[in-house]
């Protein structure tokens, strides 16, 4: 059992004095007594790229070959090393971002975890997309990215996270995926209709991974799938972390209930 506080300090200020913590507290659920208290902005910049990677290999057309990433922040950065774990077969890593020290970052965390691999930095989006069979959008609000759904190839996937793909990519798609349909209807009215709601799914995917819903119908079909994270997945991770950390002797033991 574990609990999540987010907390986002100096909102009257400008972006850089803004600050972002997180913190996780796990519990014991059969004696009741805490296990750990982390930080959690690790763990939330690890899993949210790697449910991206997970929704690539369940939705992503079979022998995909070639995957675009827009954005060059902390999800984009990680989001080829995990793609490349879940589909290895990947042979052209595309990436669009316009911070250079965005990009020498994206090619720096690769470089850590695929030495053998290297990425093209895109700058026409239009053709990258047309090529790309995967396409996770991770940009900031400000990007000037925004793929259009007439970009896209049959049976392309578009995996979106922040920002960078136009609502034509959801409304036209073919068939469309959330991690939560409720919190998509909450955070994704960028991607709203006319009457300001995102459109239904056709499936989430807790189901999908639990293989009781397929991801994918054909070889065809242009599918949009919403990754906003699941907080579930910050419990299961960060109680991984933990028992990894207990049993290397790491962290400070610190005696609070007897």
């Amino acid at each position: 059992m574990a609990i999540k506080t987010s907390y986002k300090h100096g909102l009257d200020k400008d972006r850089e004095a803004q600050h972002y913590y997180t913190a996780l507290t796990i519990y014991d659920d059969i004696t009741g007594l805490p296990v750990a208290m982390m930080d959690c902005s690790r763990i939330g910049s690890l899993r949210t790229p790697a449910v991206s990677a997970l929704l690539a290999r369940e939705c992503a057309v079979p022998g995909a070959r070639s995957a675009l990433v827009i954005g060059t922040g902390t999800q984009g950065r990680l989001a080829l090393p995990f793609l490349l774990t879940t589909i290895p077969s990947l042979d052209r890593l595309m990436a669009f971002g316009t911070h250079p020290e965005g990009i020498t970052a994206v090619r720096e965390q690769l470089s850590a975890h695929f030495p053998d691999r290297d990425i093209e930095m895109v700058t026409g989006l239009r053709d990258a997309a047309a090529d790309a069979d995967i396409i996770v959008a991770t940009a900031g609000p400000h990007t000037p990215a925004a793929v259009e759904a007439d970009w896209l190839k049959p049976g392309a996937l578009s995996v979106l996270v922040g920002h960078g793909l136009a609502p034509s990519t959801l409304h036209r798609a073919d068939r469309s995926i959330a991690t939560s349909e409720a919190q998509m209807n909450v955070t994704g009215t960028d991607m709203a209709d006319a009457e300001g709601k995102p459109p239904a799914v056709d499936a989430e995917f807790p189901p999908v991974i639990a293989g009781i819903v397929p991801g994918r119908l054909s070889d065809t079909e242009r599918i949009f799938a919403y990754n906003s994270g699941l907080v579930v997945t910050d419990i299961a991770l960060g109680h991984r972390f933990a028992q990894l950390a207990i049993a290397q002797g790491l962290g400070t033991q610190v005696p609070l209930w007897h």
